[in-house]
């Protein structure tokens, strides 16, 4: 136990794993797998959307596909959503207290997942309009999950499994996906099965029956399930020490909060959270000069890591499509019904979620507190360079029938090494390593800086990958730099991330409060 630091907190340091730890995983993680679900179920629907309002009666006929526009629009707007709420509700939990701000992302993502399935009309325009106006406010909502999870669950793990514990929070996110990915296929299959509907090539208007509108909206809105189911488990948890101790200065609540979930008695030290409080290094903000001598370094790596993992993370899927293809996962668009496709696709990301995004996250749960955040950070950003310039630089080895496998086997390790990597401790760390007072805030401002990662990496990529060749690039897209030339631009990112993993310091096996700084005045 550190010189100054409270009882309490240190009974939360050195608790040994107890049912409230794997309680509070599954409450915060739940938020996380809904998170996951919301903002990838889409990408699952979004070529039945195309064959529902995009169909044309020209001649040829052909599958409808969303214009580039709406494209952007439909899978884009979530993300500049997340990328406000993190950095409203990160720095509104700092202010408000964790807890407080928790259940009001919840409810904003249950009533907008629900709403993302809605619509006024029965015109695209007005179909479009009323998706995208509700899943900006669902990512909005998404987007302080990032901060408060991380912030809620670090605050409450002690300190030899606190790596452990985060990883589990975030890994739920493979769940999310997968879950997407299995909803999809039941609610496809039973549509499919109850109507029977021919190949678009044999028969263009027979191959969307009505009811096929029902299922994106099903599939989107079945996202405020467990969203719903969390609520109520959220409320009843209690804010945590470290904000009331440290930033609300409620030494005897803290006490009496943590006697409860720990089960022993615990005293109130008043005068200590009293002293610590006049502390110059307790009373710093975000916008001063003792930040910047002190964490300065430390958030320049969390935002600079976590924009280049994610432009490399999000751009990924943009391959899906060509290597599924090419492996005959999803044939031609014209050669299926809509029902076919969307089982097809979803099948697809049901198996690349199963093969290596899951086992990518627990590798983390695994390893991180044996291994350190900056070892598998580092880990992580290699072996993605090492993977993106082997399938760049020989690019055209791999277009070749007898090499497809293996082409999609390097692909899935780079999904691996991105979750047993720097997905998942840029999520981890930035909830470790600054003062509680601005622990959330500064998670918020790291994770948006992610997401504007994942911003460029969606669209700025979509279109550097189109072909350089005019007449192989996509409808509505101009050329572009090519696949091969944006996967080595690709692995120079990754390589980026790996030098600036250098400012981020490892946080393995010390209190939060050792970290930081806030028991003795020293530390970041």
């Amino acid at each position: 136990m550190a010189k100054n630091q409270l009882g309490v907190l240190n009974a939360l340091d050195v608790a040994k794993t107890q049912w409230y730890h794997f309680t509070a995983i599954v409450i915060a993680g739940m938020g996380f797998f809904t998170d996951a679900y919301d903002l990838f179920c889409v990408s699952l629907v979004t070529k039945l959307l195309g064959r529902i309002y995009y169909t044309t009666q020209a001649l040829p006929r052909k599958p409808g596909t969303l214009p580039p526009n709406v494209a952007d629009a439909v899978n884009g707007v979530a993300l500049c959503g997340t990328l406000a709420g993190q950095l409203f509700f990160g720095w509104l939990g700092d202010k408000m207290g964790r807890k407080k701000v928790y259940g009001l992302t919840l409810i904003l993502m249950v009533v907008c997942s629900i709403g993302s399935g809605l619509s006024f009309g029965k015109k695209r325009e007005g179909v479009i309009a009323t998706l995208c106006f509700f899943r900006f406010w669902l990512g909005f909502g998404i987007g302080g999950d990032y901060p408060l999870s991380a912030t809620i669950m670090s605050e409450y793990a002690n300190k030899k499994t606190r790596g452990a514990f985060i990883a589990a929070v975030f890994a739920m996110q493979g769940f999310g996906i997968l879950g997407g990915g299995i909803v999809a296929l039941i609610v496809s299959s039973a549509f499919r099965n109850k109507y029977d509907a021919p190949s678009f090539n044999d028969n263009p208007d027979l191959s969307l029956p009505e009811q096929a509108d029902y299922v994106w909206r099903i599939i989107v809105m079945f996202g405020a399930v467990p969203a719903a189911l969390t609520y109520y488990w959220r409320m009843k948890m209690p804010e945590t020490a470290r904000y009331t101790a440290l930033v609300a200065k409620n030494a005897k609540q803290a006490a009496a909060d943590m006697s409860k979930v720990l089960q022993v008695t615990l005293d109130a030290e008043e005068e200590k959270v009293e002293r610590m409080a006049q502390e110059p290094s307790n009373s710093f903000g975000l916008f001063s000069k003792e930040f910047a001598k002190r964490h300065g370094r430390h958030l320049l790596g969390t935002t600079t890591t976590w924009f280049l993992l994610d432009i490399a993370f999000y751009s990924q899927n943009l391959f899906q499509k060509d290597i599924f293809s090419a492996i005959g996962w999803i044939p031609a668009a014209g050669s299926m019904s809509a029902m076919d496709e969307v089982f097809k696709i979803a099948k697809a990301q049901t198996l690349i979620a199963l093969c290596s995004t899951v086992p990518g996250y627990w590798f983390t749960v695994a390893f991180i507190d044996y291994l350190g955040r900056f070892t598998i950070q580092l880990m992580g950003f290699f072996f993605m360079t090492v993977f993106m310039f082997a399938l760049g630089i020989p690019y055209h080895h791999w277009t070749l029938k007898p090499n497809h496998l293996a082409f999609v086997v390097m692909y899935s390790f780079t999904f691996f090494f991105a979750n047993f990597g720097p997905n998942s401790t840029t999520f981890i760390v930035p909830a470790e390593i600054f003062p509680a007072r601005l622990r959330s805030t500064c998670h918020g401002i790291s994770a948006a800086s992610g997401k504007a990662g994942a911003i460029v990496g969606a669209f700025g990529f979509l279109y550097a990958a189109q072909s350089q060749d005019p007449t192989k690039v996509d409808e509505g897209y101009h050329t572009g730099i090519g696949v091969k030339n944006s996967l080595i631009a690709l692995g120079c990112i990754n390589f980026l991330g790996m030098l600036f993993t250098f400012l981020v310091p490892e946080s393995k096996g010390k209190s939060l409060e050792e970290i930081t700084g806030e028991d003795d005045g020293e530390g970041g």
